[in-house]
């Protein structure tokens, strides 16, 4: 009796995984409404299962409504279509990795909560006394700034601006090649659209932007990583990768680099330009920290000369995360291509928001506000360097600018752990592993150290270290 109790148990088990495997598939877009399901027999050799497992699990999930029969012909998704759920998608974390998780508790928390571990300035960081002049002088010019939509590639004034500012990078793009976007994270999403079918290949750095895994989680790509060095990535396994996987888009930060603060060396950008160029690789550079820098870095588009290297940027990180204003350089034809996919995508960008950057870039308080800040942010690295040291926190390296500081944890210390500890004391904290697609960081997190400041934030590590 007992193993005819088992026997049922197993099988259960068995028909629930695969019932399990197609919903992931619905839910992930794999498979869409009206598209046919893999035969029992062959279904059941994919899940190493028997044929009559795969019957029955395909029969619970007609009676659910998920799919329907078709005498003679098999088993068909449903006419309804799933609702996309990213965390299906993904990789299962502990919700306090999870991108996801990490970029909505920093989003949603309260005044009383400190966020050493979110992305961006305090506001008190930002030109307020600018921002709200400029939009005096604004509020005062051509009813149409204040209520009409933008053109399609955007204020030309402001990509003829951003055409010099590119310049004095070495990256060669006329008012024409650019076109202004809501901000970094459209940028991306508008390329992804334009260069990418669901299950093409995508590779980023480990560890990266984590709102890079969630971005191509969307877009359904398969994403693999390539580790990163103190000079930028892997050049041995971004070759490796390449001849692996065959990807269609490498996504990085050659300048500043998020979250670990390297910097791209001119040794590593030949070669990474030169392996892309073999292997038909399209390469998306994310440069929103430019401004930060004191010395500029080499940056990929200006030895690529936009051929391969399409190049993007904002201002959210250092103007404004409200007045939302990005950009995106790249070959004229892919701006053409982008232009359309803008339309049916937004129709139109904010011209209100290009017209306060404009404003402020070109009045003088933008450069100020910048050379204040680039200081402000040189202090408050040593200073968080200093505090975080005498936890036993020490920094993976000593960024040349920015805001990031990527460390690692005292030996034993898992940060996941820590950030779920810290947030009982209203703090929230980015654990190294909601940026490493291979999940090979538990030991390290990432500081913002112009959002460190505050003594209750070190109170609170050296309380959970303790433990």
């Amino acid at each position: 009796m007992a193993d005819d109790l088992a026997a049922i148990d197993v099988g259960n088990t068995r028909i629930d995984a695969v019932m399990a495997a197609v919903r992931s598939r619905v839910a992930a877009r794999s498979l869409v409404p009206g598209s046919r399901l893999p035969s029992v027999r062959a279904f059941a050799k994919t899940m190493q299962v028997s044929t009559s497992t795969v019957v029955e699990a395909y029969e619970r999930l007609v009676a659910e409504g998920l799919i329907r029969s078709r005498p003679g012909s098999g088993f068909y998704v449903s006419a309804q279509l799933a609702p996309l759920s990213l965390s299906e998608i993904g990789p299962k974390l502990d919700r306090e990795i999870d991108p996801l998780w990490v970029s909505r508790q920093s989003l949603e928390a309260g005044e009383e909560v400190l966020k050493p571990g979110c992305g961006w300035l305090p506001p008190s960081w930002m030109p307020e006394a600018g921002m709200r002049k400029a939009l005096r002088t604004l509020a005062r010019g051509p009813d149409s700034v204040l209520s009409d939509y933008a053109t399609p590639l955007g204020l030309p004034a402001l990509r003829q601006l951003l055409s010099r500012r590119m310049g004095e990078h070495g990256i060669g793009a006329s008012p024409d090649q650019i076109l202004l976007t809501e901000s970094g994270t459209q940028a991306i999403d508008l390329l992804c659209r334009l260069f990418l079918e669901p299950g093409d290949t995508v590779l980023v750095d480990d560890p990266c932007y984590f709102n890079f895994h969630a971005l191509l989680r969307a877009h359904r790509a398969k994403v693999v990583g390539v580790p990163v060095t103190q000079s930028g990535p892997d050049v041995q396994a971004f070759a490796e990768a390449l001849e692996e996987h065959r990807p269609r888009l490498y996504i990085t930060n050659s300048g500043i680099h998020n979250p670990t603060g390297a910097t791209l060396s001119p040794v590593t950008a030949h070669r990474i330009l030169k392996l892309a160029d073999q292997a038909g690789l399209t390469i998306i550079e994310d440069d929103i920290f430019a401004d930060f820098e004191h010395v500029p870095a080499p940056r990929l588009a200006a030895f690529d000369g936009l051929d391969r290297v399409v190049h993007i940027g904002s201002f959210s990180k250092t103007l404004s995360a409200s007045a939302r204003c990005g950009f995106i350089a790249a070959r004229p034809e892919w701006i053409e291509a982008l232009a359309d996919l803008k339309i049916a995508t937004s129709f139109a960008g904010g011209r209100l928001s290009a017209e306060l950057v404009l404003a402020l870039l070109t009045d003088g308080s933008y450069r100020r506000h910048m050379e204040a800040l680039r200081a402000r942010l040189h202090k408050a690295m040593q200073e968080t360097i200093t505090r975080l040291g005498s936890l036993g926190i020490t920094p993976w390296l000593k960024p040349q600018a920015g805001i990031f500081l990527w460390c690692s944890l005292p030996d034993g210390c898992d940060a996941a752990d820590v950030a779920r500890s810290a947030l009982a004391d209203n703090i929230v904290l980015a654990p190294g592993n909601a940026f490493s697609l291979s999940l090979t960081a538990n030991s390290f997190m990432r500081f913002n150290v112009a959002q460190s400041g505050d003594a209750r934030i070190f109170r609170a590590l050296e309380k959970v270290l303790r433990q």
